[in-house]
């Protein structure tokens, strides 16, 4: 047997392993060189991915942005017709208080003889042009000679019953 070299202190410990292990090998140097463009392929593709990440979230950033910018645009063109449309409504309720101010104007007796005598030149009846009429107090309302018949509802045996009468 292998003497064995102990440390000497509180606990046994092995200095040195008596056997050298045979199942570890040497790597080749292909071995080497193959690791080195496996890590280099692995950091490649992660440095492919975190940039597509960072474009990926740089466009989705950009999106957000512009819809949010488009529907403020669309809120404030809304916003702005609807001003629009006010002072045109304002406008028209001042037309229409006017006109309604002039119909009680035109209406009144004094503007309408004024009106007809000078632009259809119009004048207000002497005596002379009066003509008095007088009618009798016979009524001349002629009586109609038609009968009027007022049709009630039949039941259906009166109905054969005056048909039957009718024929005989």
């Amino acid at each position: 047997m292998a003497t064995r070299n102990y440390q000497y202190e509180t606990s046994p410990r092995k200095y040195e392993p008596e056997y050298k292990d045979k199942t570890k090998r040497k790597k080749s140097k292909k071995a080497k060189t193959s690791k080195k463009v496996v890590k280099k392929k692995q950091s490649r593709l992660e440095n492919f991915k975190f940039r597509f990440m960072c474009i990926l979230n740089a466009v989705v950033f950009l999106s957000i942005v512009f819809i949010i910018s488009s529907r403020s645009a669309l809120i404030t063109q809304s916003f702005a017709e609807i001003q629009s449309l006010k002072t045109k409504i304002s406008e028209i309720q001042k037309e229409n208080d006017q006109l309604e101010i002039n119909i009680q104007n035109s209406l009144n007796l004094n503007s309408i003889e004024q009106t007809a005598k000078d632009m259809l030149g119009m004048q207000k009846l002497t005596n002379k042009q009066t003509i008095y009429l007088s009618l009798p107090k016979k009524d001349y309302i002629e009586p109609s000679t038609e009968k009027v018949i007022l049709e009630e509802k039949v039941s259906i045996i009166d109905w054969i019953c005056n048909f039957i009468g009718d024929i005989f």
